[in-house]
């Protein structure tokens, strides 16, 4: 489970009166200058909202951003979740039968294809030009209420998140746009109306019981999302993830570390000599102690890259082995 982080003024004096006589035009000028804020706003919103839609499973409902004239739609692996039917509905109200393209559940993202729709394509700006400040707008269905729009800016890039399902998403822009349930597979924007990321979970607070933290949110870069989705709509499936492999599943146990239950044959692992029931310690130095903290270290690795990778044996003697990181394996729908 995401454990978020949670989440003043000063006192002046009264300008005087000589003070507001010298500025006769302040007040003029910040209205002027909020009222093309607002107009920037609406026009991006009346662009870009025909381009978000409502996807609907047996189990509930998220967000999706049209991808392309073909009526495919690209959206967290986790909205689609509640398998078939699939129901996409526009921002008319307009319902459409859909079908799975195909999903790769290790970075949250999915693509369905609404059958017998003519919808307006999404236009994806390059999430690698974001700056911490930028303004963003989240247009999504929080909570069933179509095409609604929450607004904030990009607090921090370069976030790596754990999921509530394990999965762990790493480079995620943070923002303080609100994210609630419903947006998730929506559209994050910016100001010229191009969709720099899908909002995909809210960080969570424990000391508000586990809801979650106001103004915290999460997105998936624009640039992943239209790799792994094309890849997706080209072939069904991804054939290049980019994503660190080592070739084990793993099970905490009860000793420190992060107990290795299988190893893939001809994998990684294998070829380094980890066997099951060795208990991985470490991972190029940093310490790990439990299967999670394996999955978020590999997230912030390379595929190719060999590393130092520290194990504890059933005996209790202890080794270092050099892994050479392989690419993760491409997914089938």
């Amino acid at each position: 489970m995401l454990v978020g982080i949670a989440a003043c003024g000063s006192s002046s004096s009264r300008p005087s009166a000589s003070t507001a006589a010298r500025s006769p035009g302040g007040t003029s000028s910040t209205a002027a200058s909020t009222a093309s804020l607002q107009q920037s706003y609406i026009k991006v919103i009346n662009q870009v909202a025909p381009e978000v839609v409502q996807i609907s499973t047996p189990s509930g409902l998220g967000s999706g951003v049209v991808f392309d004239d073909k009526g495919d739609v690209v959206t967290n692996a986790h909205v689609v979740a509640g398998g078939a039917p699939l129901t996409v509905t526009d921002s008319h109200g307009h319902r459409y039968k859909a079908s799975l393209v195909g999903k790769f559940t290790e970075d949250d993202l999915a693509v369905v294809r609404a059958h017998g729709a003519s919808l307006p394509v999404a236009s994806f700006a390059n999430s690698e030009s974001l700056d911490v400040g930028d303004i963003v707008l989240a247009l999504g269905n929080p909570l069933g209420l179509r095409s609604s729009v929450t607004n904030g800016i990009i607090s921090a890039l370069g976030r790596t998140v754990d999921e509530p399902n394990g999965v762990v998403l790493p480079n995620v822009i943070q923002t303080s746009a609100a994210i609630n349930p419903g947006n998730s597979g929506g559209a994050l924007i910016n100001l010229q109306g191009r969709v720099v990321g899908i909002p995909t979970l809210a960080a969570t607070d424990p000391q508000l019981g586990g809801g979650a933290a106001p103004g915290i949110g999460f997105a998936i870069p624009s640039s992943l999302v239209t790799d792994i989705a094309g890849q997706i709509v080209k072939h069904g499936h991804v054939v290049q993830s980019h994503r660190a492999y080592i070739g084990i599943q793993l099970a905490t146990g009860a000793v420190s570390g992060a107990v290795v239950a299988a190893v893939q044959p001809g994998g990684p692992a294998a070829d380094a000599g980890i066997a099951v029931g060795d208990a991985i310690t470490s991972i190029r130095g940093q310490t790990v102690t439990s299967a999670i903290g394996v999955v978020d270290v590999l997230a912030g690795l390379k595929p190719g890259t060999t590393v130092t990778v520290g194990i504890a044996k059933p005996s209790g003697a202890h080794s270092t082995v050099h892994v050479k990181l392989a690419p993760y394996p491409g997914t089938s729908p």
